[in-house]
């Protein structure tokens, strides 16, 4: 197991001491002022970015190099060239802007921008295996943590990364972007007022593959500037081809995620979680159906589902591919978003998604619609505001608005989505006790071996 550097733990000890009167979700801005090179509330907050490959690399240009609240001040990733890339445009934005930042530099291991006393915080968008181990670390080294959705492989990591949180006094920032879009705070508003009744029902719908072929993994020799070993990390090591590790296939192989269940699943599950996290933080059971890649290729995740969930307090949950969702499921909505959230009360129903927001209630109809859109009617992003949130977060300015909590409650639905469709049957979710009721083969499916030394 990779160790980091006991020395990092002064900050974090330092925000302890001075948090009195402070809840633990709530940190004052005015007591981050531990190193010596830190002002108090108005400097800026040291991020470190792990992983900079097409996702992390986009959030880093778009969410947080344009941030007055914030330097970034190290990269790390497994490509050489991707992470020696980034510290160089970083540091030569600073320099065009005439920006007195910290020199940014690049790392092959994250672990040592952990052990650094001057980073404040990281910003994690590696492969979907890694996540939560990398987490787990950056918890114990006193890092508040931005992580890329969906949450990991192996539920017992879950609950080693809420206990490190916890332990440890740092703030956690789930990157389901959409929490920072109006128009969807505004639907789930309503939805949690009661405008639209009692929820019964919620109907949620998400794509279930890029249009990819299936490639063959014909073993190759490993490129000098690509650290193979450390990319596999705690998953199973595998024979190398260069179409294993692309963006793409680390999504549809099951050694490194369960695909678009949560991949995409993540973000129209998190509408409803957030909508309804005291109605869907309980036991249900989930069965149906679902198709896998054809065989022949490394792909080997579901790539289609037709998913029903039934909670102990009533609700249901009906959760598909967005090729089952085009049968007729969406023929009822004027823009037929890629993903989505329905919800379904006694009064009326709204359904919300990243780029649109309807309800057949006219008054709430009008409000949901009242927001900027692109020419072809869809509602304009505003998720690029997700990194100022991160550092506001931090600081105290807001709470925590994307928590862990929630993370767990979204990503387990797809997670029994995918081990009912595996085992042919139906599973019931405790959250209690946090297992499958009755179902030891099944329990086995959300829990990973690590492999060593990368093992948390």
């Amino acid at each position: 197991m990779e160790k980091t550097n006991p020395k990092n733990l002064k900050r974090r000890d330092f925000i302890k001491t001075t948090a009195a009167g402070v809840g633990a979700a709530m940190i004052a801005p005015t007591i981050l002022t531990s190193c010596s090179n830190w002002k108090g509330a108005n400097s800026r907050i040291n991020i470190g970015h792990i992983g900079v490959g097409s996702r992390g690399s986009a959030e880093l240009k778009y969410y947080f190099m344009p941030l007055k609240s914030s330097y970034q001040v190290a990269v790390s990733d497994v490509w050489q060239d991707r992470r020696d890339n980034w510290t160089k445009q970083i540091n030569d934005y600073y320099k065009k802007n005439g920006i007195k930042a910290p020199e940014c530099k690049s790392y092959l291991n994250f672990v040592e921008i952990l052990e650094r006393d001057d980073i404040d915080a990281v910003h994690i968008t590696t492969p979907d295996h890694w996540h939560v181990p990398a987490a787990i670390k950056a918890a114990r080294a006193g890092k508040h943590i931005m992580l890329a959705k969906p949450l990991g492989l192996s539920y017992p990591n879950y609950l080693i990364l809420q206990k490190e949180l916890e332990k440890n006094q740092v703030h956690f920032h789930y990157g389901t972007q959409q929490r920072s879009m109006r128009h969807l705070k505004l639907g789930v508003n309503m939805i949690k007022d009661g405008l639209i009744g009692d929820i019964e029902r919620v109907q949620v719908w998400a794509p279930g593959k890029n249009p990819v072929p299936n490639p063959v993994c014909n073993e190759s020799p490993i490129p000098k500037e690509f650290d193979y070993d450390r990319w596999t990390g705690p998953a199973r090591l595998n024979t190398f081809c260069p179409d294993r590790v692309t963006n793409n296939s680390s999504w549809f192989q099951y050694d490194y995620s369960i695909g678009f269940l949560a991949g995409w699943g993540a973000h129209p599950l998190d509408i409803m979680v957030w909508a309804l996290k005291d109605k869907v933080d309980g036991v249900y059971s989930c069965e149906g159906t679902g198709k896998f890649w054809p065989k022949g290729g490394i792909y080997n995740n579901i790539l289609s589902w037709d998913l029903n969930y039934k909670y102990k307090n009533g609700l249901e949950l009906h959760f598909v591919s967005d090729d089952v969702a085009k049968n007729g499921l969406l023929d009822h909505l004027r823009l037929k978003a890629s993903n989505g959230t329905t919800f379904y009360g006694t009064k009326g129903w709204i359904s919300l998604s990243r780029t649109s927001a309807e309800s057949n209630i006219p008054e709430l109809d009008k409000k949901l619609n009242d927001f900027p859109k692109n020419a072809d009617g869809r509602i304009r992003s505003e998720g690029n505001i997700m990194g100022q949130m991160f550092v506001d977060v931090i600081t105290g300015k807001i709470k925590e608005t994307c928590p862990l909590s929630e993370a767990i409650i979204s990503d387990t639905i797809s997670h029994m989505g995918d081990i009912a469709i595996r085992t042919n049957r139906k599973v019931t979710w405790n959250p209690q006790i946090g297992e499958v009721i009755n179902d030891p083969e099944a329990n086995s499916l959300y829990v990973r071996k690590m492999r060593e030394p990368y093992a948390v």
